[in-house]
């Protein structure tokens, strides 16, 4: 453990993250054209999306192959997403920078707009940690009971009518509505179609019956929905939620290098997979905001073990028993 003050250490971390970045791009330069990169990366995950949904459209590619490949895929929607609330990518043209937004929501309806979700996850960065930090409580950082964390991991709609009166309780300026709204019209829809095929195989289950070709119909759209859309995003957002609200902590953080723990678990490794790494990179992020994700990953091998020399913590799963609690360790 360093002997560094905490601010030293985390002058230490940045140091080295921005460095490492130095030289990476010395040695790539074409990493100097970000935009034409992230709109590539975009393009590609895109056309990969419409493809496998194609190939399972025409009974080429069996449901689950299509689900893991889709939830693969929206996973770097979601990178991309990240780097944008950032502005890391065509902060200079908003038409192309607004559309990049759209496109990858499009991708992941299952959330908030990203309009939105740019507000509460610049407010992350400087409430991370505490009781003020919406983004990580909506996704169950912080709660004790593992029924009902595991619950809003799964499930971030009934996560946040749950939660609604204790965040208004604890959470300045929370707004259940503003919140609920932020996700129409996409994922208003997107949990319609997800409830409204579990509650029919539920009634078939009870009592079976037959639906009148309209409502067979609708049943079938729904049904392709489920597999090339709908699924894949709730393995995807699955996978994130628990990595991302296990690797943050919630309470007794006093300075960055509290505010999260690096997992490198080989339990989280097929949560990982759908998540592009998170639990593994996101750290770096914490200390260097304005980075865009494939940076974070290839420079993460080699800034991984600074962070630790310098009181970064790996693996703190034990924090999970209380909470998310940061707490200093027992000598």
């Amino acid at each position: 453990m360093s002997k560094l003050t905490a601010k030293q250490n985390i002058k230490a971390i940045v140091t080295a993250i921005n460095a490492e970045e130095a030289s990476l791009r010395a040695r790539y330069p074409i990493l100097s054209q970000q935009n034409s990169i992230a709109m590539v990366i975009l393009l590609l995950s895109l056309c990969s999306f419409i493809g496998v949904t194609t190939l399972y459209y025409f009974a080429l590619m069996p449901a689950w192959l299509c689900i893991i490949l889709t939830a693969f895929i929206t996973s770097i929607a979601h990178e991309l997403e990240h780097d944008l609330l950032h502005k890391q990518y065509f902060s200079k043209r908003p038409f192309i920078h607004h559309f990049m937004m759209l496109i990858v929501w499009l991708m992941r309806p299952n959330t908030v707009n990203p309009w939105y979700r740019k507000k509460i996850h610049l407010h992350h960065h400087k409430v991370s940690g505490t009781s003020q930090d919406l983004e990580e409580r909506l996704v169950g950082n912080g709660i004790q009971s593992p029924f009902l964390r595991a619950l809003v991991i799964a499930d971030g709609l009934l996560g946040l009518v749950i939660n609604a009166k204790r965040f208004s309780k604890e959470i300045r300026g929370f707004k259940f509505l503003q919140v609920f709204n932020a996700g129409a019209p996409l994922a208003t829809a997107y949990f319609a179609i997800l409830y409204g095929v579990i509650v029919y195989y539920a009634l078939q289950f009870v009592q079976p019956f037959e639906l009148p070709s309209w409502g067979a119909e609708l049943l079938a759209v729904a049904e392709f929905l489920m597999v090339v859309l709908i699924l894949p995003n709730v393995v995807r957002s699955f996978s994130l939620n628990l990595v991302t609200s296990s690797m943050h902590y919630y309470g007794g953080v006093n300075n960055v290098l509290e505010q999260t723990h690096v997992i490198t678990s080989r339990w989280f490794l097929p949560f990982q997979l759908f998540c592009f790494d998170f639990g593994r990179t996101h750290t770096i992020h914490h200390f260097v905001p304005n980075q865009p994700f494939y940076i974070r990953q290839m420079i993460s091998k080699k800034i991984r073990p600074i962070m630790a020399l310098h009181g970064v913590r790996f693996d703190d799963l034990q924090s999970l028993k209380h909470a998310n609690q940061y707490r200093e360790k027992r000598r």
